[in-house]
């Protein structure tokens, strides 16, 4: 894979024969996003923007509510991740490359951002039809939080890693790992979720992206909020059922890997990457401080 690194603006990560795999926009909005999220031909599989829902971008992270502050849609006043320096990166010798970034989450209610947070994204090397992303993130809050969503009625529960499709995505199903689909899941829990459907192009052409959640998450398996068809949206939703408060000064992780794929990845082909990837002991983050962050 080749790097391109646009200092202070985005990373974008290229297969060796120049297609583009995805773009790490770090700097452009009030949330990073990676837009867009091709797969290994080319195919790209997220929406930016889309006029609905304006602050969705492609795949990102965020929570809809710190102690009441909107950090998830953006009308004034919201909350921001504000990456505190271009990211660091590194490439392990079976050529993944990592981007490490840490961010402030700021609002205009809060003289100091009350969440910093610690962020590591590895990008695994393609094979001929799929290749992975890890994202992990650490959060730690300047202050007492609770993290909170809207609770579901006939919309809400939302927050945490999600993905929005694009609009040429069509005839889209969600995937369980228990076996079970649905067009449109409100809570339903599950170690991973798989939205895959058909492409524009050819009779037979058809892509998907797996998002596993690591089961040393907390509330894992995860539960899942999304929408297949014309939506194409997909979170796992940590706080779906219920909000989480977290101390001043403690540490909130979640490690999930998303898969990016051409064709068709059956259901037993992806629990066999879930086993794989739940299987791996990970290591909690390296301990860091308010005042490393502050100082970035």
């Amino acid at each position: 894979m080749r790097i391109d690194h646009e200092i202070g603006k985005a990373v974008s990560i290229y297969k060796d024969d120049g297609l583009l795999l995805l773009t790490y926009d770090y700097a452009s909005a009030p949330k990073p996003f990676f837009h867009p999220l091709n797969t290994p031909a080319g195919h790209t599989m997220t929406v930016f923007q889309p006029r609905d829902h304006f602050w969705h971008r492609g795949l990102w992270f965020a929570i809809k509510f710190v102690n009441g502050d909107n950090f998830w849609e953006e009308n004034d006043p919201f909350g921001s991740q504000v990456t505190i320096r271009p990211p660091m990166l590194d490439v392990s010798p079976a050529g993944a490359i990592e981007i490490r970034s840490m961010l402030n989450w700021t609002h205009p209610a809060y003289a100091l951002a009350p969440i910093f947070e610690s962020r590591s994204v590895i990008v695994h090397a393609p094979d001929k039809s799929c290749y992975a992303l890890d994202f992990e993130t650490t959060i730690l809050p300047s202050i007492d939080v609770v993290l909170d969503r809207t609770p579901f009625t006939t919309w809400g529960g939302y927050g945490g890693l999600a993905l929005r499709g694009h609009r040429g995505w069509q005839e889209t199903a969600i995937e369980f790992s228990d076996g079970t689909t649905s067009s449109r899941p409100t809570g339903q829990t599950a170690d991973w979720a798989h939205l895959t459907g058909v492409l524009d192009g050819g009779p037979d052409l058809s892509a998907g992206i797996a998002i596993l959640s690591h089961p040393s998450n907390p509330r894992h398996p995860s539960p899942w909020y999304g929408q297949a068809g014309y939506g194409n949206f997909l979170c796992a939703a940590p706080l779906f059922h219920e909000p989480m408060p977290l101390a001043k000064h403690s540490r909130l992780c979640l490690r999930y890997r998303v898969l990016i794929h051409d064709g068709r990845l059956e259901s037993d082909e992806v629990q066999k990457e879930y086993e794989i990837y739940g299987a791996k002991i990970l290591p909690l983050p390296a301990t860091f401080s308010l005042e490393t962050l502050a100082e970035g």
